[in-house]
């Protein structure tokens, strides 16, 4: 059996290739959107996934993985949007893209393998369902916080929330991969 490490990693290599892929389809067009939008982008995702889960069919025949990678790479956006706002480019080279992808996912797995090593890997007993609506409160944490402009009186800010959520994603790819 895998460790959690490699599980964590063959899932955000994954999302690093089709993250990559499209940079090289559509370049870095998502400089032009506000740390705002990319919240509401990942709600989407999060919201069919729950809408799916709740209902037990769906119509768009897209794999719920899918959304999940979605929510990864629009969180890894959100803190390399974070890194860069005082940067006013708009077309970054592919390179310093790829480094600043690697340089965020490294941290997150690193606050992956702290946490898994005090909760015990409890995530493993935890429903994909569950892991959804992680998800959706650290998304409506990141929207409260926003909405008091980045102030926080004894909260994380919004970069830890992006990096709870890109875990829990991985987390709900692991389960689903060993699920089909």
């Amino acid at each position: 059996m895998q460790t959690t490490s490699q599980q964590y990693d063959a899932a955000i290599s994954k999302c690093k290739d089709i993250f990559l892929k499209k940079m090289k389809d559509y370049g870095t067009a998502w400089r032009n959107l506000r740390l705002t939008s990319l919240t509401d982008q990942i709600f989407i995702k999060a919201q069919r996934i729950k809408s799916i889960e709740e209902k037990g069919t769906q119509k768009i025949n897209d794999h719920i993985s899918g959304e999940y990678i979605g929510i990864i790479n629009y969180c890894v956006i959100a803190l390399i949007q974070l890194d860069l706002l005082d940067d006013t480019r708009v077309d970054l080279p592919y390179e310093e893209v790829e480094a600043l992808y690697k340089k965020h996912l490294a941290e997150t797995k690193q606050l992956m393998l702290d946490k898994n090593h005090d909760y015990g890997e409890a995530w493993r007993d935890m429903r994909v369902s569950s892991l959804t609506d992680l998800i959706l409160m650290k998304i409506f944490r990141v929207k409260q916080i926003e909405d008091n402009k980045g102030q926080t009186i004894i909260s994380e800010g919004v970069d830890a929330n992006y990096m709870d959520m890109i875990n829990y994603s991985v987390f709900a790819l692991i389960k689903l991969i060993g699920n089909t």
